[in-house]
């Protein structure tokens, strides 16, 4: 079971990888605090987001046992669909991020790409896995990935940003569907 919290992993975390694409792009230079910043907001409030969703949902998981299957493909089919509607329909101009690190602005950025983030810990209370190992693979993964995606905007450029959220989308929207047929008996 460490392949579907991976995958869960890398997909939330495409959202703060654009976005630090984005810081990439903007920056003149990037100096390892700066990336050591990035990775630490990003990483931090994507672990802590599907944490509290999971806090939440976990209260509610007798009342909610025999349809979890359809929360868990719900809520990962939106934000997978949503990821790919944004990246399809976001505007040139917003797809630049400015390059400050200090907290007024990271803070806001880093809150904003893990909202996806609670709404995948709300379904972690219907799955079957560890769920401090997936947060912590989620905070890893988002932080190597910010990190990366800084050095990657300053270098390759937006080439990437699109298709990475748009890959993560599919994967969220496929984790979804394979947990709904597991659930429903279609698949073994």
């Amino acid at each position: 079971m460490i392949i579907q919290p991976l995958l869960i992993a890398i997909s939330v975390s495409m959202d703060a990888f654009a976005v630090a694409v984005g810081k990439g792009l903007a920056a003149t230079r990037i100096r390892p605090l700066d990336a050591l910043k990035t990775a630490l907001w990003f990483g931090g409030f994507q672990a802590l987001f599907p944490l509290l969703g999971y806090i939440g949902a976990s209260a509610l998981n007798d009342y909610v046992a025999s349809f979890d299957h359809w929360i868990i493909f719900s809520l990962l089919a939106l934000i997978g669909g949503n990821m790919i509607y944004e990246a399809l329909h976001e505007d040139e101009a917003n797809a630049h991020e400015t390059p400050q690190f200090g907290w007024r602005h990271m803070m806001p950025l880093a809150i904003a790409c893990s909202i996806d983030a609670f709404a995948v810990g709300v379904s972690f209370a219907f799955m079957q896995f560890s769920v401090p190992f997936a947060i912590g693979v989620i905070g890893i993964v988002t932080a190597a990935f910010t990190a990366a995606g800084l050095y990657l905007g300053r270098v390759v450029g937006l080439r990437w940003q699109k298709p990475a959220q748009i890959a993560g989308g599919i994967v969220l929207i496929l984790i979804g569907t394979n947990i709904l047929l597991e659930h429903l008996g279609i698949i073994g």
